[in-house]
């Protein structure tokens, strides 16, 4: 089924659905570097934005269909795929990671269609609170809910270091691209996947916080995540790396689309 014709082309153009959030997320992170304090910073408001735009609702059905089509290859990814890594410890890891970007994509589809049809969304740091609230109310909740914060710390390190170390090209043919287009697709990719890290690591330490002080409303996710560390000192300056971060795991699922290992 991986291989199958449909599910390869349906998966890329859901590839290309997946960038574009990280391009409108990358916009909205901009805002709030240029001291726009009112946007959702997370990847259902990235979708969200696109209900203000004229074609709102055909454009939201269309990335959510997309989106979908992208959490099924990722599925079959997760089943049967990355034959070519040769150890077997990272071939797990990477399908540990297409489940996860199967369950991140539903979820933003589900939030598209929400979008569309005119329902009202709760942002990953309302949904981070309640559920972080849920867990403390549990025999050594906060225990539970430090286990999290650091399971979240660990995969933005891992994420960051796919990035640093540029193992995400292992995943591309990068014949398949023009060679013009190479080196950036390089640089963008770990940009991309280090600043896509980094934003996992905020999370985590606001998890951990709430943790240490048993406060749910400490918790938060990008969302929150984002805009605490525009409050801080030079906290505007790490949240434009961020947006390029973003900006560059956009581009680099652009690529990925057309030259991802299937």
């Amino acid at each position: 089924m991986r291989r199958h014709p449909a599910v390869q082309v349906l998966g890329r153009a859901g590839m290309v659905c997946y960038g574009l959030v990280h391009v409108l997320l990358a916009a909205l992170t901009a805002q709030v570097v240029l001291g726009d304090t009112g946007e959702r910073t997370d990847q259902k408001g990235a979708v969200g934005s696109l209900a203000e735009t004229p074609f709102g609702p055909v454009l939201l059905w269309v990335l959510a269909i997309g989106l979908f089509a992208f959490a099924v290859w990722q599925l079959t990814m997760a089943v049967s795929g990355y034959g070519w890594v040769t150890k077997k410890r990272k071939r797990i890891f990477r399908r540990c990671g297409s489940v996860g970007r199967a369950i991140t994509g539903t979820a933003i589809g589900i939030a598209a269609i929400g979008y569309a049809t005119g329902s009202s969304q709760s942002s990953s740091t309302e949904q981070s609170q309640t559920w972080t609230a849920r867990l403390l109310a549990l025999p050594f909740g906060q225990v539970l809910v430090g286990l999290v914060a650091l399971f979240v710390l660990g995969l933005g390190v891992a994420v960051a270091r796919k990035g640093v170390k540029k193992s995400f090209e292992d995943d591309l043919n990068m014949s398949e691209l023009p060679a013009a287009t190479r080196l950036w697709v390089e640089r963008l990719g770990r940009i991309g996947w280090i600043g896509k890290g980094a934003s996992y690591v905020l999370i985590g330490v606001l998890v951990g916080l709430a943790a240490i002080n048993a406060d749910p409303q400490e918790s938060g996710g990008m969302d929150k995540a984002l805009h605490t560390l525009a409050a801080q000192p030079y906290g505007v300056v790490v949240l434009a790396v961020i947006a390029i971060g973003f900006l560059g795991f956009g581009v680099y699922c652009f690529a990925a689309a057309k030259a991802h290992r299937g």
